[in-house]
């Protein structure tokens, strides 16, 4: 390990594992942040910028998914999921919506920190630091406090709404297909309703758009899906 510590967010429920887990992982340059809950846990990683976020999906507050698509709003760190849960369509769902790993309970302490390293190993070999704001036109984008405003006034967005846009800004000026924005707001059993992306982008268009009918900035490619340019 570096002389640099590593900073782990553990977001369980459980008590006895959030303990479990930290004796284990704590010491060696390994330091763990603990929450019971999923809004604690938003609010751990958001203040504590952690290296790797370790995450329960059956939280007391709501849907360890609706965590992982919160997070992947503004930041790639690492996500591994523990759960109980063993049915592929919780993990698929779990992958779909960003996780990067998934480890069914029971688990051995060996292979978490294994998983761990392997995480964190990838995500030394990225580059780039997450994007925490945005703009485009008179557009300004808190992707940390899931703000929105245009011209300095806030603008509100349905969670649907703003899931939207925070994909197309993760892809900025690259060409997102109808599936890939589907799989991405509303997860695989929607893949193919095509119908709802172009509700939803009227909406986001009327909201954003100086001119919705002529968009300058969230712009169709005709039977492919959408762009995002920050023009």
């Amino acid at each position: 390990m570096s002389e640099t510590p590593v900073h782990l967010v553990v977001i369980e429920d459980e008590k006895p594992i959030r303990r479990f887990l930290a004796s284990a992982l704590d010491g060696d340059n390994w330091v763990v942040h603990e929450a019971e809950t999923g809004k604690q846990g938003l609010i751990e990683v958001a203040t504590r910028k952690p290296d790797l976020v370790i995450l329960d999906l059956g939280l007391p507050d709501m849907n360890g998914i609706e965590v992982i698509r919160q997070l992947r709003e503004w930041t790639d760190l690492p996500i591994l999921v523990l759960s109980a849960r063993t049915q592929e369509t919780e993990k698929v769902l779990a992958l779909d919506a960003g996780a990067d790993d998934y480890l069914t309970k029971p688990f051995g302490v060996a292979e978490c920190m294994a998983r761990i390293r392997v995480l964190l190993r990838r995500r030394n070999q990225g580059s780039a630091a997450p994007v925490q704001t945005f703009g485009f036109g008179p557009i300004e984008v808190d992707l940390v406090n899931r703000t929105v405003s245009k011209h300095g006034k806030p603008i509100h967005l349905t969670p649907i709404e703003y899931r939207l846009l925070a994909t197309l800004i993760r892809n900025s000026g690259k060409v997102i297909t109808h599936r890939e924005l589907l799989l991405a707001v509303w997860g695989p059993s929607f893949s193919e309703h095509n119908q709802y992306l172009r509700v939803y982008m009227g909406h986001l268009r009327q909201k954003l758009e100086d001119n919705p009918a002529m968009p300058q900035h969230i712009l169709t490619e005709t039977g492919v899906g959408y762009r995002l340019l920050e023009r």
